[in-house]
């Protein structure tokens, strides 16, 4: 069946930003309904123009559909992405999630499963404790969180990360990518199991 998959991203310099696609590639493989949307920029046109890859990747991104909270009504699952700040989400995917205050009060978005990925220049540069971090706001959802665990070769191949997939360097490399596209797929996955054991007690109840 096709279950509704939002990911959701912030990239600065194209890292993340290639991560989620290789996510929402792995859960369009399954069949799933894909949206992936990039959360609204903070800084000045005067910081980027500071780092020319910066620059770059926002020129390259400017007509991609911005993120908004009625993905999250509409989809069934979310992938969130975002580089590291200091072991914390970067402030323009907070920004977005400190947005859905109405929909966490409505429980619009419990009982949904969710997964997260993200990227630091250094190896040791905080990205379990950003995934982490970010645990903190599912919880307070109730959401389902999906981590990739080690349930699959391509988690050690890039690195073993078991809370989801992180890239290190100016760029996520073939193994990072193959991580990534397996999560997405293993989130799809488990959104299907979920949405049909509910639709199967709703016609047997």
């Amino acid at each position: 069946m096709a279950v509704k998959i939002a990911v959701i991203y912030y990239s600065a310099t194209g890292t993340v930003h290639a991560l989620a696609q290789a996510v929402a590639e792995g859960a369009a493989a399954t069949g799933a309904d894909v949206r992936l949307r990039q959360v609204a920029e903070l800084a000045s046109a005067t910081a980027i123009d500071a780092n020319p890859r910066w620059r770059q990747h926002a020129d390259a991104t400017a007509s991609l559909r911005e993120a908004s909270i009625d993905d999250l009504v509409w989809a069934d699952a979310f992938a969130f992405g975002t580089p590291t700040r200091f072991g914390a989400p970067a402030a323009q995917l907070k920004q977005f999630i400190d947005q859905t205050g109405g929909l966490w009060r409505d429980g619009k978005l419990a009982d949904k499963p969710v997964t997260a990925f993200t990227s630091a220049f250094n190896r040791h540069g905080g990205s379990e404790a950003t995934i982490l971090s970010l645990s903190n706001v599912f919880y307070h959802w109730g959401a389902l969180i999906v981590p990739p665990g080690f349930t699959d070769p391509a988690v050690s191949a890039a690195g073993g990360n078991p809370y989801g997939t992180s890239s290190t360097g100016e760029g996520p490399d073939a193994a990072a990518l193959a991580a990534a596209r397996y999560q997405g797929q293993r989130l799809a996955a488990t959104t299907i199991r979920l949405v049909e054991g509910r639709n199967l007690a709703a016609v047997t109840s």
